[in-house]
């Protein structure tokens, strides 16, 4: 079965408060709130983390299908991993193929699927292992069972913001949003910059009721992006290459700019789904 046989770390991170981590040096910084290696060629990587329990994941199937584990049921402490979770997942690779209790689902480039809690058998698989499938997991905590349900790129809501003149010209993606499917608490989307525009997020703002996490991809070997973090009075950043996710407590900003344009998905659980529910922060009280 290929859940015996799936390559897979696991990793799990604790919250930190804003005053220890105020003093971190920028190892510190990223060894508790950068996460590299998820998206790993042949395996399932995945970081737990005491944000909201949120879990985020990635699967990069090659010729052999890959699957949750007991591995990933004791993480949580139910009898499989998405017992009482639910599940969203963006491909941002090659065409892909989830199969959730038997049911199928072909997902291409840019397309997300969500799988209700109390589903047993996952298993991620790519079309062609030559053009392999990238799945970016996100789990969390769900206390009702909701429908399974494929969002194509063209079934998200597409929201343009931003301009060429502040350099932040994007389209926002929602995928798993109160406005395109019913969820428990899990929110996620995805942002892609025009060219010529690399500011996400600003003007900054926080949101105490929920964590957020972010994900960076289509950033060339070359390239990067600078991840502010912390609370607006004290900001902090973190360099992220591609294919590299952020974990944003709730007490931080979380916005940057790259050396060129680039997308990243993004995610939250917490309390609400409210996505204008933020405390705004004033482009002058950034320090």
């Amino acid at each position: 079965m290929p859940a015996q046989g799936t390559p897979t770390s696991i990793e799990t991170r604790h919250a930190i408060h804003w005053r220890e981590a105020e003093t971190f040096d920028t190892e510190a910084l990223r060894e508790n709130f950068l996460v590299p290696g998820l998206l790993v060629p042949g395996a399932l990587n995945v970081t737990y983390t005491h944000y909201d329990r949120l879990m985020l994941a990635g699967a990069v199937p090659l010729g052999e299908p890959l699957a949750f584990t007991e591995a990933h049921a004791q993480l949580v402490g139910s009898e499989h991993h998405l017992a009482r979770r639910e599940l969203g997942l963006i491909n941002i690779g090659g065409p892909g193929r989830v199969t959730a209790d038997g049911t199928t689902f072909d997902l291409s480039f840019q397309d997300a699927l969500y799988l209700g809690s109390g589903t047993a058998d996952v298993t991620f698989a790519s079309v062609d292992p030559a053009n392999p499938a990238k799945f970016y997991i996100n789990t969390a905590p769900a206390h009702a069972r909701h429908p399974a349900r494929h969002i194509t790129k063209e079934a998200a809501k597409a929201v343009p913001l931003g301009s060429q003149e502040t350099a932040n010209k994007r389209t926002i993606f929602q995928y798993l949003h109160p406005d395109v499917l019913p969820t428990c608490q899990l929110v996620m989307g995805l942002t892609r910059l025009e060219s010529g525009s690399v500011w996400n997020t600003m003007p900054a703002h926080t949101h105490d009721r929920r964590m957020e996490a972010y994900l960076y991809f289509e950033l060339p070997e070359n390239a990067f992006t600078v991840h502010l973090m912390g609370r607006p009075e004290a900001t902090r950043h973190l360099v992220v290459r591609n294919e590299q996710a952020i974990v944003s407590p709730p007490w931080s900003i979380h916005c940057g700019a790259g050396t060129t344009s680039y997308a990243f998905i993004w995610s939250m659980a917490g309390d609400n789904q409210t996505f204008t529910d933020m405390d705004m922060i004033a482009m002058q009280d950034l320090r």
